[in-house]
């Protein structure tokens, strides 16, 4: 029997941005193995300050289908996952994150020690600086490219939604009153309905430089020396 399982090369290549979707249900594993492959995502400093709500009721899907201003992919796929930021993480209890890299043999107690103390002086100088949201925010992106490749590898198809109203996606998930959380993605997941072509990309050239923005290198830069 033939492997199914894309690299994850493929993957890349394949993704497509799809809008219209079939009504079939998502197995439950399926979304399971989703979900678990998004959260070994990294974040900064393994803070792990992303958060993932699935939405699946009718109600929610139509909710944020208003919430993106009409558009069909929350209410038609089966699933829209909500990536949110969690900026404020950082002052929550960590102990078990360090039990389990104890536990995996991948930080010692000095480690963790040092560990612990730097990251709180780097948030700090953050929260000073206005900048917690920005870094949770792309903690969550990452998570969610994570799932848009694993979507790709079980024959699934995804639309990453960057239009709609913060507030009305936090009203739909439940968390209108928490002004410390914020949203950075949803991306709705199923079985296509349409076939999408991929559109093109502009040349490695155009948007690859060396050393400089602007300076001309990106195919086979030029080695140090």
């Amino acid at each position: 029997m033939t492997d199914p399982t894309l690299s994850v090369a493929t993957a890349i290549r394949n993704r497509r941005t799809v809008r219209r979707y079939r009504p079939d249900p998502l197995p439950p594993h399926t979304l399971t193995t989703l979900l678990e492959l998004a959260l070994e995502a990294p974040t900064s400093w393994n803070l792990q300050d992303r958060s993932i709500v699935a939405v699946t009721s009718d109600e929610g899907r139509k909710g944020l289908a208003r919430a993106t201003g009409g558009q069909p992919q929350p209410h038609e796929a089966p699933v829209t996952l909500v990536f949110v930021a969690e900026p404020q993480a950082w002052r929550d209890d960590q102990s078990d994150v360090h039990d389990r890299a104890r536990a995996a043999g991948a930080w010692s107690d000095e480690f963790i020690a040092g560990f612990a103390a730097a990251s709180t002086a780097f948030q700090r100088d953050l929260d000073r600086r206005g900048l917690l949201r920005e870094y949770a925010v792309k903690d969550a992106m990452i998570a969610a490219s994570f799932v848009m490749l694993a979507a790709t590898e079980l024959g699934l198809a995804t639309s990453p939604m960057n239009g709609w109203d913060e507030e009305k996606v936090k009203q739909v998930i439940g968390i209108g009153d928490r002004p410390d959380l914020a949203i950075a993605l949803l991306v709705s997941i199923g079985y296509p309905a349409e076939v999408r072509h991929h559109p093109g990309r502009r040349p490695l050239e155009r948007n690859v430089f060396h050393e400089r923005h602007g300076q001309p290198g990106g195919r086979g830069l030029r080695p140090a020396r």
